[in-house]
């Protein structure tokens, strides 16, 4: 807690500001952006990785969260003050960061398909400037985001090597799929079932639920998504630049619509249960991997008559 009073003496209205933007690096917004244009529109090989490598880490983040039960800093010392523009998305027990295993995710992936040094050093830097953030904001302490930073770097160097394997394997790769699911099976039944120990903090155990059932929802549509292309869709990412700009822009609001008008709907059907979040976010990892690629054949066509007459 040394090091996070000493942040907490030089915090400022201004530094306060910046360190909030700098989070949102980290949040689920970005990693559902930056997700869906690699596969929509710049390399779906890449797409596909990115959001497995993102899921079985913050399903590792998760399981490490339900057996260490490390509440957060101002859980820890109650004199500890945070800046409290960070408190809502400060969920779940402390150890390990959900923000920084999410952003070393997405930039550390970035950083391995490029493979050029100016962008792992631009990649690098958000990635220690996101990680710096959350405990400038006072939301996780040093060991919470270096943990997070070394079981990300591990998940993108070991899964992107063992999609390397994987590669052009239609086997292998149901196979890879099974035991990532299987994983977040893990997952659900560990907070499901382990016996309450002194240190839960039923808010947190129930935020913890809610992510593992949201996991194997996605999972599980992410697996069908990826076979779906692999043996009947083999859908196209190509198309001109400002086609591709509208592709991205109307597919994320439909993801993002579902994602907020099914919440009400789906809680109803499931009668309020958890497990609503599950299939709510299945359809949405369906339909953006899926529905929505069906229509880039359309997309693709857009632009072309006009560059054959010129």
């Amino acid at each position: 807690m040394g090091f996070l009073r000493l942040l907490e003496s030089i915090r400022s209205p201004f530094l306060d500001s910046i360190a909030s933007v700098i989070t949102m690096l980290g949040e689920e917004t970005v990693f559902m952006l930056v997700g869906m244009a690699l596969l929509w529109c710049l390399d779906k090989k890449w797409g596909f990785r990115f959001f497995f490598i993102g899921l079985v880490g913050n399903t590792l983040n998760q399981l490490l969260k339900a057996i260490f039960l490390i509440p957060r800093p101002w859980v820890l010392d109650e004199s500890f003050t945070i800046v409290e523009a960070a408190r809502e998305a400060a969920t779940g027990y402390s150890f390990p960061s959900g923000h920084t295993q999410s952003v070393v995710t997405v930039f550390g992936t970035l950083a391995a398909w490029k493979k050029r040094p100016w962008v792992t050093v631009c990649c690098t830097a958000a990635i220690l400037l996101t990680a710096f953030s959350r405990m400038y904001l006072g939301v996780h302490t040093p060991l919470d985001v270096g943990v997070s930073l070394i079981t990300g770097v591990l998940c993108v160097l070991l899964l992107t090597r063992l999609f390397d394997c994987l590669e052009g394997n239609r086997r292998g790769k149901l196979i890879f799929g099974g035991c990532a699911a299987a994983f977040a099976f893990v997952l659900l039944c560990y907070v499901l079932f382990m016996p309450a120990r002194e240190a839960n903090i039923a808010e947190f155990d129930a935020h913890g639920v809610k992510n593992a059932w949201t996991l194997i929802g996605t999972m599980c549509g992410l697996m069908l998504a990826w076979w779906v292309d692999d043996t009947h869709t083999h859908f196209e990412t190509k198309a001109v630049w400002w086609a591709q700009v509208c592709k991205l822009v109307i597919g994320l609001g439909l993801i993002v619509a579902l994602r907020v008008g099914l919440k009400a709907l789906f809680s109803t059907l499931f009668a309020g249960a958890v497990a609503a979040d599950a299939a709510r976010y299945f359809l949405m990892a369906v339909t953006g991997g899926v529905l929505w690629p069906m229509t880039f054949r359309f997309w693709g066509k857009l632009g072309t008559k006009k560059e054959e007459n010129k």
